[in-house]
């Protein structure tokens, strides 16, 4: 079994109790339509287990077959800087169909974004550096495709429809 070859840290993007007994991270791709099924179903999960679980998101796009996936990962993390990368990551997937630059800029817009530091942001090699890392830390991992899925370091092979995902991370808390 894959393990998580580098392990959650402060600069990763994560949403729950730092504390969580699970922690579920995903490498995933904005432009994937696999991710944007799975999108919905994460967020269920966290309303559903609440405080048990950590969720983290790590850029994996899969430039080759889809080729606005890269400046989407940027994007998110250009909305970061201005904390806001979770509001550009659920706008993107909730807009997966439309993610051309002018698309982006209009939903930094949306989101409240100063636009003017976004682009600027944008151009920054440290966005592309992080997201370019994200990528490294997942094939290290053993990601070959996504949605990728660890559950407290470990890579999660099985169904990830809801109700079997929900009932695996539940039978996780009970080990602990």
């Amino acid at each position: 079994m894959s393990t998580l070859k580098i392990p959650v840290r402060p600069e990763d993007h994560a949403e729950g109790d730092a504390d969580a007994p699970c922690t579920l991270v995903e490498y995933g791709d904005y432009q994937c339509p696999h991710c944007g099924h799975a999108y919905p179903i994460i967020k269920n999960l966290q309303r559903g287990l609440g405080a048990d679980i950590k969720f983290v998101f790590r850029n994996f796009p899969l430039s080759e077959i889809h080729p606005d996936a890269f400046n989407a990962a940027v994007a998110a993390e250009a909305a970061g800087l201005q904390q806001k990368f979770w509001d550009m990551h659920d706008i993107i997937f909730e807009n997966q169909q439309e993610l051309d630059l002018e698309s982006l800029f209009l939903y930094a817009k949306t989101i409240g974004l100063d636009v003017e530091r976004f682009k600027n942001d944008l151009q920054e090699n440290t966005l592309t550096n992080k997201v370019e890392q994200d990528f490294e830390s997942g094939v290290r991992s053993g990601v070959n495709g996504t949605p990728s899925f660890f559950i407290n370091g470990k890579k999660y092979n099985g169904d990830w429809e809801e109700n079997v995902f929900n009932q695996y991370l539940r039978s996780q808390l009970s080990v602990r």
